[in-house]
């Protein structure tokens, strides 16, 4: 049983959609793409080095990583590794602790009370075992506490240290999550979904029980100071009902579920539960958001216990978009993320000590920076707090000219602890750019080539991101399609339209039952803003997207003349045939307001097909053979048609793959294919 890791550019650049519960491990694995591109003089560059996890230690002396190594040998797989480096002075330790192969894949790590002890979740290849592992802060001790026939995911010890709960998935048919690959589409469809429970190993033992009812599918959750969670879930299908879920409260011993909240509105969806030190209040993040993982709303708090009381929207009208929740360990404070335009930042709020639930201060600001910030490219959340009683956290930051490296300490003060990219050179200049229209604000990310004829016109791509919710923010150009863009003379407009995260609810909620309405003006009014500050050639404007920005790529050539090339990925050419197509269609109703069988009217006005006798743009289109969430048959129907109507027009469907293109092959051939496109016909 071994991973193989061929390489490590990541395309999620475009659609930063994967989940990050129990199929972290999937993905740390497989969403690693071709390695080391050879320059035009053949000789091997430099690859990134890439953060997958990050969680820092209670005390805030360690910081725990999964990381990908770098090879002498660019022939070789990059290989996975255990970091664990000390806050202050002193020697990190490197394992590779897996005594499967030497290449497994390693996740979610977890901290023991005490800081002397890291678990975490080993995984080989395929879905058939994965392993839960435990070792010693100063990297001595490994032992095994468990071997597990499905998935694993997102590990928190009980106070006393002598418990791991996790997710678990026993029997799975598929990684968790509709990014995923789906399960072949044969014999009784729906017959055994795959159901997610809270589980609870004891680390002594090996014993594991379940936490959780057999017939909830849980998402996201939470442990308490005793032996209580809460978490997100619902019945049926867990890829489907993720937009559906509801907030519960499960006694850990009997498995009980309670339901603490089921929200009345359907333009209201839950993610990020967390418990408060003393389990008396959860805190949530609510709001129409969409896809797994992709986290933007306000912050919501209510009492564990008393009944299903209202939760308290203690952000109301913030003009940004929460992205994670930590509570201090010592107090009722609690610390959030939020996306403010460009801007990530921190804010903190406190609570009273009696109910019902009171907010003592409006949300302060504690920090913010036109920089990316996470717990790694697959890790939960922007930030690893300590509880050490100074704030200290961890994070990995980045931006578009920066590589990112683990950085340490007190909000707003962190320090590098890693220095692994320091031989990364910058491959653009960024800018951010904003322009008014429809009387909304809107932002985006302008990134120029570096060695560019500012007395000539170039040609730009406008890459449009996944979601619908999501955002365009600061991730480090390595690799892949928009270094090969910058490389070969093009200007990259990456937009944020109305829809996107990081202006609050109201312009997250601004294209409901109006898609490619007034986002495809947003996109259309920042490209003249755009070409009146850099010298953009209006004649050669190319447009690209997966997800959300693959049907708006096909949208767009359906509606204006303005772009000379187009590449959809994963698109949606009928959003009523899709309706019935796809395994995610809860997703759908806060978005149209109704079923396609209900309302068909406001799906035909948004759907590409109805309008495809206009498009004169030739387009690229590709997906995954086993995409769940955007399902192939709709690029098929969108390359069918523009075949008929003599539209240059070409199709490849990747055989295996889901949501995201992430077998090495796939990845290198798709982006020699989309570079070449645009450069046919912009060129």
């Amino acid at each position: 049983m071994i991973c193989n890791l061929a390489g490590i550019r990541l395309i999620d650049v475009l659609c930063r959609v994967s989940s990050r519960f129990v199929s972290q491990l999937s993905i740390a694995s497989s969403a690693l793409s071709v390695g080391l591109l050879l320059s035009p003089a053949g000789a091997a560059e430099a690859s990134l080095h890439h953060f997958l996890f990050v969680a820092i230690s209670p005390d805030g002396t360690r910081v725990a990583s999964v990381e990908v190594e770098e090879t002498v040998d660019p022939a070789k797989p990059k290989s996975q590794v255990l970091a664990i480096r000390p806050v202050g002075r002193g020697a990190t330790v490197r394992l590779q602790p897996c005594d499967v192969a030497p290449t497994c894949a390693y996740a979610s790590p977890a901290w023991s009370p005490d800081s002397q002890r890291l678990a975490f979740v080993v995984q080989g290849q395929g879905l058939a075992r994965r392993f839960v592992y435990e070792v010693n802060a100063d990297g001595s001790g490994l032992r095994r506490l468990l071997a597990f026939d499905g998935t694993l995911g997102a590990l928190r010890f009980a106070r006393n240290g002598a418990e791991l709960s996790l997710l678990a998935t026993a029997g799975a048919h598929k990684e968790i999550g509709a990014t995923q690959p789906g399960a072949p589409i044969v014999g009784e469809i729906g017959a055994r979904p795959d159901v997610q429970r809270i589980a609870v190993l004891a680390t002594d033992t090996g014993q594991l029980r379940y936490a959780s009812p057999a017939d909830l599918f849980v998402y996201e959750y939470d442990r308490g100071p005793d032996d209580n969670f809460v978490g997100t879930a619902a019945h049926g299908n867990g890829d489907d009902n993720w937009w559906v879920a509801r907030l519960y409260a499960f006694d850990g011993r009997s498995g009980a579920a309670r339901e603490l909240f089921a929200p009345t509105s359907n333009r209201m969806q839950l993610a990020a539960p967390r418990l408060s030190p003393d389990g008396r209040l959860v805190a949530f993040i609510g709001g129409i958001m969409s896809d797994f993982s992709s986290t933007g709303g306000d912050v919501y708090v209510l009492p564990l216990g008393g009944g299903r009381a209202s939760p308290v929207d203690v952000t109301p009208d913030m003009p940004a978009s929460a992205t994670s929740l930590a509570w201090n360990c010592t107090d009722d404070t609690l610390f959030f993320s939020e996306l403010r335009n460009e801007r990530e930042a921190l804010r903190s709020v406190t609570f009273s000590s009696t109910l019902p639930v009171v907010f003592e201060t409006a949300a302060q600001p504690l920090w913010s920076a036109a920089i990316g910030i996470s717990t790694g490219e697959m890790g939960e959340g922007r930030f690893s707090l300590a509880c050490d009683g100074s704030h200290t956290s961890a994070l990995v930051r980045q931006t578009f000219e920066r590589p990112p490296e683990i950085a340490a300490g007190p909000f707003g003060a962190w320090h590098d602890l890693s220095n692994e990219n320091a031989d990364m050179a910058p491959e653009t200049r960024a800018t951010s750019v904003t322009w008014k229209n429809d009387g909304f604000r809107v932002q985006g990310w302008l990134l120029a080539p570096l060695r560019i004829d500012f007395s000539k016109p170039h040609p730009m791509i406008t890459v449009v991101h996944g979601g619908p919710s999501a955002a365009s923010t600061p991730r480090f150009v390595e690799g892949g399609d928009i270094r090969d863009f910058l490389r070969d003379g093009y200007y990259v407009f990456f937009p944020n339209p109305r829809g996107s995260f990081g202006q609050g609810e109201r312009f997250t909620l601004a294209n409901v039952e109006d898609f490619g309405g007034g986002d495809l003006r947003d996109i259309l009014a920042g490209i003249d803003e755009i070409e009146k500050q850099a010298p953009v050639d209006d004649r050669r404007l190319g447009i690209y997207g997966v997800s959300y920005g693959g049907y708006m790529t096909m949208w767009a050539v359906t509606q204006t003349q303005r772009f000379r090339a187009g590449v959809a990925g994963a698109g949606i050419a009928d959003w009523i045939s899709y309706y019935g197509e796809n395994g995610i269609d809860e997703w759908m109703i806060p978005f149209f307001g109704a079923s396609a069988y209900d309302d068909p009217a406001v799906y035909r006005k948004s759907s590409p097909i109805e309008f495809i006798k206009n498009v004169k743009t030739p387009t690229f289109a590709f997906v995954g053979e086993r995409d769940v969430e955007c399902p192939a048959p709709q690029s098929l129907e969108f390359w069918h048609a523009l075949q008929t109507l003599g539209v240059a027009t070409s199709l490849v469907i990747y055989p295996g793959e889901g949501h995201h293109i992430r077998q090495p092959a796939h990845v290198h051939d798709l982006e020699l294919r989309t570079l070449a496109w645009f450069d046919h016909y912009l060129r």
